[in-house]
């Protein structure tokens, strides 16, 4: 792989034609195109994604966060199996949604209840409603730079695929719905206390506790128990939208990490390793208020469908068991990694900021720390986009945007990290003029 361009990705090339004719921009989802078009995956295991042309490439991009133990986790396909042979969708209640429920309690102490459904997307629409039924009120704080899915509520100066495309609103959206969507700077606790007092009309304030979609911005010193403060003292609901930190960060998610209890909790991802489902989560008496019993209405046809639930069962379970050796393993790599990374940029004398924690990080190339929606922005992303390709050359996956994270999973080794940095040293020369 040593073209300057992506010619010798001829059948995706093929492919992303084709796909224009009948997909929307030819892809699924805005965070999968790059130019001039992305390769087509045809398979994948543990650490490893091989595109229509045979190119296999190691994966940091781990499916957006979802594979924290990597492609095809063998206990987990096991477990699919066997609910396959006895059926894929009930629409029933089954046995095993009450064990996944108990298994999701059981990591995140602030949730006394959990409803299940499928996607990140859904979750935080549900925490929404929900905290706006609990107080009766409207307005809902976000803070710049945060995505939380792509609905109407959330879709303001968010961040992932909308902050890459320059969108600030949606086109379609309702300008009666964003505006009942205030948005404070990430880590201005000052800038929050200043909102608050000015509206007496705050259903909720939600919150990545660790942004993850802006590149990777971390919480500063006491910013998220400041957070909980304020809200409590408010009487305002907290949502955690742990999307990408929950199971990741810890098994109790970036909650578990930072000690903080959160009246609502969003999961998914890293819930079932790559399967679709996602949870809400949170207190007695905020979840007590979904329909049918409560006046808060919440249904889906594929919610805790069989397949997912099963896979999610597995994923917890395997997390549980090697919780010990997981996290300090991935931990381990991603320090001596961004160390690593974060002295070759210095020995040629290339402007950068590395942002790291748990198995998640991002380099920046600028000169100013990265803390928030403005000082990601002004970071070089067209630097980034040639060390993408350079990278995506030397056999090297990671997601195709500043504006995301690199992440680590259970099956990349060492072996696969030396040959990632040696391909970083690469990538960097790149960019260095």
């Amino acid at each position: 792989m040593t073209k300057n361009t992506l010619e010798w990705l001829t059948e995706s090339k093929k492919l992303f034609n084709t796909a224009k004719k009948v997909i929307p921009s030819g892809v699924n989802s805005p965070v999968r195109y790059f130019e001039p078009y992305p390769f087509f995956t045809k398979k994948a295991n543990g650490a490893y994604i091989w595109d229509a042309d045979n190119n296999c490439y190691i994966d940091f991009c781990n499916a957006y966060g979802a594979l924290l133990l990597g492609h095809r986790r063998k206990e987990i396909l096991r477990s699919v199996s066997v609910q396959l042979s006895k059926g894929t969708l009930y629409c029933t209640p089954t046995e095993s949604e009450i064990e996944l429920s108990k298994l999701i309690i059981g990591n995140f102490p602030s949730i006394d209840k959990v409803r299940l459904m499928n996607t990140g997307g859904e979750s935080t629409m549900t925490a929404i409603r929900l905290a706006r039924g609990f107080t009766k009120k409207k307005k809902i704080i976000k803070f710049e730079g945060c995505y939380h899915g792509a609905h109407d509520s959330v879709l303001v100066k968010a961040g992932s695929g909308s902050a890459h495309n320059g969108i600030s609103v949606s086109d379609g959206g309702l300008d009666e719905v964003s505006k009942n969507t205030l948005v404070v700077e990430y880590n201005n606790i000052e800038d929050l206390k200043k909102t608050i007092r000015k509206n007496k009309d705050i259903a909720g304030v939600i919150v990545e506790p660790i942004l993850a979609n802006m590149g990777l911005i971390l919480p500063a010193k006491n910013f998220l128990h400041d957070l909980r403060k304020i809200t409590k003292e408010n009487n305002i609901p907290l949502i955690f939208d742990e999307v990408v930190t929950g199971f990741r960060v810890a098994p109790g998610g970036a909650q578990e990490h930072f000690g903080i209890k959160p009246d609502i909790t969003t999961i998914a991802k890293a819930l079932s390793n790559g399967f679709t489902i996602s949870a809400v989560g949170g207190k007695k008496e905020i979840m007590d208020l979904l329909s049918p019993d409560g006046k808060v209405y919440q249904a889906s046809t594929f919610a805790g469908n069989p397949i997912s639930v099963s896979a999610a069962i597995s994923s917890i379970k395997t997390i549980n068991k090697i919780k010990n050796k997981l996290y300090s393993k991935l931990e381990r790599f991603n320090l001596l990694f961004s160390t690593a990374l974060d002295d070759m940029a210095t020995d040629m004398k290339i402007p950068h900021q590395i942002n790291f924690t748990a198995s998640m990080f991002q380099i920046f190339f600028t000169n100013k720390p990265v803390v928030d929606y403005q000082t990601s922005k002004n970071s070089n992303a067209k630097k980034f986009q040639k060390m993408f390709q350079t990278l995506l050359k030397n056999g090297i996956f990671i997601a195709p945007s500043q504006f995301e994270v690199i992440f680590l999973s259970d099956a990349h080794t060492q072996t696969d990290l030396n040959k990632t940095l040696d391909a970083y040293y690469l990538a960097l020369k790149s960019v260095k003029n």
